[in-house]
């Protein structure tokens, strides 16, 4: 098996601001107008985008919601990626990405929208894909303000202080 560095090298990848490393590999040439979209869309966003993404254990995503659903897609790697979810309500969800569906993990994972989320690969890594429809776009990326998230979810500050920055 390939180390994390063969990957950042072989795939071109560049530090992202939650954590990681990542290249958009995909995004649609066609256009999706405010008009059809959403009213929490403000301006056009390409149909559709698709990312590689890579978390080691030296690092972690930080907590951070999206106003698109994001689905991840599991590569390859030496652990499976732990997803910590917490939805608008508070209840948190830690969901396992990884290739062994008989120990709980699944290949592929939806993050709903408006989720705050994050995640972290204790012991190893991963490379995982993400795809958004309608596609990403910084506008719609919220980054996670510690004391925020642990005034609004004082029953998950511990994990919030863990996977923020």
């Amino acid at each position: 098996m390939q180390d994390a560095a063969y990957w950042i090298e072989q795939l071109d990848l560049s530090g992202h601001p939650e954590g990681g490393y990542f290249r958009q590999v995909y995004q649609s040439d066609e256009q999706l107008m405010p008009a059809g979209l959403p009213a929490r869309y403000e301006q056009a966003r390409a149909a559709g985008t698709g990312i590689y993404f890579l978390l080691t254990e030296a690092g972690f995503s930080a907590f951070h919601r999206l106003q698109t659903d994001e689905l991840w897609h599991y590569y390859t790697g030496t652990v499976p990626v732990d997803l910590w979810v917490i939805q608008p309500g508070g209840e948190l969800a830690h969901l396992r990405l990884g290739p062994d569906p008989g120990a709980g993990m699944a290949f592929q994972l939806l993050v709903p929208r408006g989720t705050w989320f994050a995640a972290e690969t204790p012991g190893g890594f991963a490379l995982t894909g993400c795809t958004m429809a309608p596609g990403f776009d910084f506008a719609d990326f919220e980054l996670g303000a510690r004391a925020a998230l642990q005034a609004a979810y004082p029953k998950h500050a511990a994990l919030i202080k863990r996977l923020t920055r």
